[in-house]
């Protein structure tokens, strides 16, 4: 048992910026009829926000067909730096790829290990706690021993860095020209993850 959700992050929206962004897609998908202005609590789980906006009639328009009947949940904008996670979350990426040299950290060494290697973490989670509380945050490179912001870095598994954030509550899967077209209004390159609650 549980609640499903897909996630779509801005990965390059700035923190300034991510309010009148969020307005921005909000509007265009209630223009579609795809949310309404109403918003609701029922069956949203997000972490950040207490509710989200309720689907509209043409919703079906977005998302693959799962039967005339299905009644999906509210859709959460999160506004603000979080670390974003896919499936059951919490679980460290594996690895982390430096923006500079392209060297490749690895953070679980899967199969051998099942969780992060706390001194390999520590400096990636202490970087991204400034990065939460001021805007600013670097992590250097084990390899070239460069500092790069961090969310300049490619991390493994979907985890993801963003200031901007949409949670469709049990929805059935949305389609790829939905994704495509959601990017694109962005301007911005996107993570796109599911998970359960």
């Amino acid at each position: 048992m549980g609640d499903y959700f897909e996630r779509i992050i801005d990965l390059d929206v700035a923190s300034a910026d991510a309010s009148t962004l969020a307005e921005h897609m909000v509007d265009w998908m209630v223009s579609r009829r795809w949310l309404l202005r109403e918003t609701s609590c029922d069956g949203m789980y997000s972490l950040q926000v207490d509710e989200g906006y309720v689907p509209g009639p043409d919703w079906p328009q977005i998302t693959q067909e799962w039967g005339a009947d299905w009644i999906p949940g509210p859709v959460a904008v999160i506004i603000g730096r979080h670390d974003h996670y896919p499936g059951r979350g919490g679980i460290e990426p594996a690895s982390a790829v430096c923006p500079r040299c392209q060297a490749t950290t690895v953070i679980i060494d899967y199969p051998h290990r099942w969780e992060a290697e706390p001194a390999v973490w520590q400096p990636f989670s202490d970087a991204i706690d400034a990065w939460k509380r001021t805007g600013t945050g670097a992590a250097i490179c084990p390899s070239c021993t460069t500092p790069s912001p961090i969310t300049g870095w490619h991390w493994a598994d979907g985890f993801a860095l963003g200031a901007l954030a949409f949670d469709f509550w049990s929805w059935p899967p949305l389609t790829e020209d939905f994704i495509t077209e959601f990017a694109a209004r962005l301007g911005h390159r996107i993570e796109h993850h599911t998970g359960k609650f």
